[in-house]
């Protein structure tokens, strides 16, 4: 017992029980770490990397290049992103049928499956916005009083005080943003499509984001609906006090005549 005793206050006692618990914790981590998932994973990946490229060849290269390098008939694809790839092909507005001033949303060609697959394969290609989750553009707490005032600061004009759109110069126009869904419009102003300028999270954070996709979805959703009756496009108050100006003073002016008219009948009577 004395001898064991004078080990135990021996100097170096404390690091050689040390190294055994890091000895036996390391062996306990590599015995039950969940290796084969991460390796599962990065496999995952790679395929849809593989999938990705096969579709891009078929459908893309064309009009951005062999390895989304760009041609003269399309933009270069290297760190666009996920976002940009999940919202131009997700809308149908890619593979675009012809060239133009604007591309305009269409019929979805690819699955969901195909589309992520497109998206992983471009991401590969160079860093850049990645394809929101569902918790980042989810309206459920947000704001959409403060988002009426981001959005009539930033998108109303283009887009109109309720997201109607409208026209732009040399044959573009801002789109309509009634039935966009959550993800899309999140993925706009991430990538800032075609005409858009883009809102990355250090120009606009998320929750600003999220209040502004609130406001739209209060005045633009499907079970709304215009309170004042006939809602002239959407337009804001110009429009609806020039309407109303010209409808008062038609009606004035057609009441002046016939006024006129009777009183004129009832001189010669």
């Amino acid at each position: 017992m004395k001898k064991l005793s004078a080990r135990r206050r021996h100097p170096l006692a404390a690091l050689v029980v040390l190294l055994l618990a890091l000895a036996a914790t390391g062996g306990l981590y590599a015995a039950f770490a969940p290796a084969d998932k991460a390796q599962a994973d990065v496999t995952a990946q790679s395929l849809a990397i593989d999938e990705g490229k096969k579709l891009y060849s078929v459908g893309c290269a064309s009009c951005h290049g062999t390895g989304g390098q760009g041609t003269s008939d399309g933009p270069s694809l290297v760190g666009v992103g996920s976002a940009s790839v999940d919202f131009q092909v997700g809308t149908g507005r890619m593979p675009a049928q012809q060239p133009g001033a604007q591309i305009p949303k269409k019929k979805v060609i690819y699955s969901q499956a195909e589309i992520d697959q497109l998206a992983a394969y471009i991401a590969s290609l160079g860093a850049g916005p990645i394809t929101p989750t569902e918790s980042q553009y989810s309206i459920e707490g947000a704001d959409a009083a403060k988002g009426g005032v981001l959005f009539r600061n930033n998108c109303s004009q283009c887009h109109n005080f309720t997201g109607e759109g409208g026209a732009l110069t040399e044959g573009k126009y801002a789109p309509s943003l009634e039935g966009v869904t959550e993800k899309h419009i999140y993925e706009a102003m991430q990538t800032g499509p075609q005409n858009m300028p883009s809102f990355p999270d250090t120009t606009m954070p998320e929750q600003e984001k999220k209040d502004i996709i609130a406001y739209i979805k209060s005045v633009n959703g499907e079970d709304t609906a215009s309170p004042g009756g006939l809602a002239l496009g959407g337009l804001g108050p110009v429009a609806e006090g020039l309407f109303a100006w010209i409808a008062g003073m038609g009606a004035l002016i057609a009441v002046a005549i016939w006024v006129a008219a009777h009183t004129a009948k009832a001189k010669k009577s």
